[in-house]
């Protein structure tokens, strides 16, 4: 893989846009765009909880599937390719009562028709909570 795998290079103020998506919803904020990676926080409270005061394992795919299709989405061309999801799935490691967890999005393969991506989730103490890979399809814009 290229150094560099952006098409497109936003800076974090733009991914961090106004909008009212689910991103917004369960509080997901961008925090960070490297070379080969995309990162973003979510807060383990109310919105983000299932009713025994745990992390939902709904919110970590949510911050996953946030991640894993916002960085596709900026390794294509705009004008000439969308992205959209295959298949995503997850294992749950850890439980998270409170605080911040933290998603990182990494390329495993990034090619003309399919992008793979494997998002890790980490607690304040940098401990593994999630791990989830999602499959894009590369679609032609018409």
């Amino acid at each position: 893989m290229p150094d560099v795998i952006w098409f497109n290079r936003p800076t974090i103020e733009q991914l961090r846009a106004p909008s009212r998506t689910l991103d917004t919803s369960l509080g997901i904020v961008f925090t960070e765009i490297g070379d080969d990676y995309l990162k973003a926080t979510m807060p383990v409270d109310e919105r983000t909880k299932q009713p025994f005061g745990l992390l939902h394992g709904g919110a970590s795919v949510s911050l996953a599937e946030t991640l894993g299709s916002t960085a596709a989405y900026l390794c294509v061309d705009p004008a000439k390719s969308n992205v959209v999801g295959l298949e995503i799935n997850a294992n749950h490691i850890r439980g998270v009562r409170e605080g911040v967890v933290t998603g990182i999005a990494r390329p495993i393969h990034i090619g003309r028709a399919t992008q793979l991506w494997e998002i890790r989730i980490t607690d304040q103490q940098d401990k593994l909570v999630c791990i989830s890979r999602i499959t894009l399809a590369v679609l032609a814009r018409v």
